[in-house]
């Protein structure tokens, strides 16, 4: 694995115990400019691995507790007037930053859901006809659970689209829960940690992914690999070339992490499900039959013509 990577990842698993996959996957998101949606049960660790994340690369770090009653504003910001300069002055909000937690994000209105994507695509925001720039590395990563339906707003196809990777954090193993008491008891470990690497760093790091080399023949797999999503009984809505982009640079950054300067399919067949899952939208049959998103995607990767032929010859 890439030094500095590996940095980053042990440093953070000093505070998530077990969780080296979601690290990892959070990495690749990182590197790769996207964002992450975070999915589970609530005291699994989700707030916490956002915040080691940060810590670990110097970066500022925000955080947006989503609410019923949020307003856009209180995320892009808002203009107040002065008057000792007899002007309006913008007062940027949480979401001007480096990494930004958006917590529970389901449980706002989609009117201050909508506020995000701008900032999440263009890493910008618009006040009173201007545009800001928001300084980069931009990361957002958001929470929601599953389990809490009672006055929640689930993220329409849109948002969702504008996240790179969903993860699922799950359950600790229950030597994994022992050491985590273990810890806990002694001091809080977020506060003891340090960062591994700096800002500028980071920034290096994420224009290294950009070079990294994808052959057209895995170009053309990831293709199939979407395409696929697209003509399967089960789905309604498959997945958009937006999706194809996604994977190709998440793709890139895997390969990075890895100390490679080049793509291989297993990195497309690992990163599929959690760049596809959360893009399909399944019929309300195959919902009802307990078919999900990822075994759609797992289905279609068991089923394709994996380019191997140029691989071999090398």
């Amino acid at each position: 694995m890439h030094r500095q990577v590996k940095a980053i990842i042990e440093n953070i698993e000093k505070v998530m115990i077990g969780k080296r996959d979601v690290a990892e996957l959070s990495v690749v998101a990182l590197l790769s400019g996207g964002h992450v949606l975070l999915e589970d049960v609530p005291g699994v660790g989700k707030t916490m691995m956002v915040k080691a994340l940060a810590k670990s690369v110097s970066a500022e770090f925000k955080r947006i507790q989503f609410t019923p009653d949020l307003l856009p504003s209180d995320v892009i910001g808002v203009s107040i007037y002065n008057p000792k300069t007899l002007q309006f002055e913008f007062r940027p909000g949480p979401i001007i930053g480096n990494i930004i937690l958006a917590d529970e994000i389901n449980r706002t209105s989609p009117k201050t859901q909508s506020a995000l994507l701008e900032s999440m695509e263009e890493a910008s925001v618009t006040i009173e006809g201007e545009t800001l720039q928001i300084k980069k590395p931009f990361f957002v990563m958001a929470t929601q659970n599953p389990i809490e339906y009672e006055g929640t707003y689930p993220l329409p196809e849109a948002q969702l689209d504008r996240f790179l990777l969903k993860i699922k954090m799950g359950y600790p193993s229950a030597q994994d829960e022992v050491e985590v008491l273990r810890r806990a008891a002694n001091s809080e470990p977020i506060v003891n940690l340090s960062p591994v690497i700096s800002l500028e760093e980071l920034l290096e790091l994420q224009e290294e992914v950009r070079s990294v080399y994808i052959e057209d023949s895995i170009k053309s797999y990831i293709v199939q690999l979407a395409r696929a999503t697209r003509n399967v009984s089960e789905v309604y809505l498959g997945v958009s070339p937006r999706a194809s982009i996604a994977l190709m640079k998440a793709a890139q950054a895997y390969a990075k992490m890895q100390d490679r300067d080049y793509v291989k399919p297993d990195d497309v067949q690992y990163l599929a499900p959690f760049v596809f899952g959360h893009r399909i939208i399944l019929k309300p049959e195959a919902r009802y039959e307990g078919v999900t998103t990822e075994d759609i995607v797992n289905r279609i990767i068991n089923k394709s013509v994996i380019p191997i032929k140029r691989y071999a010859e090398q």
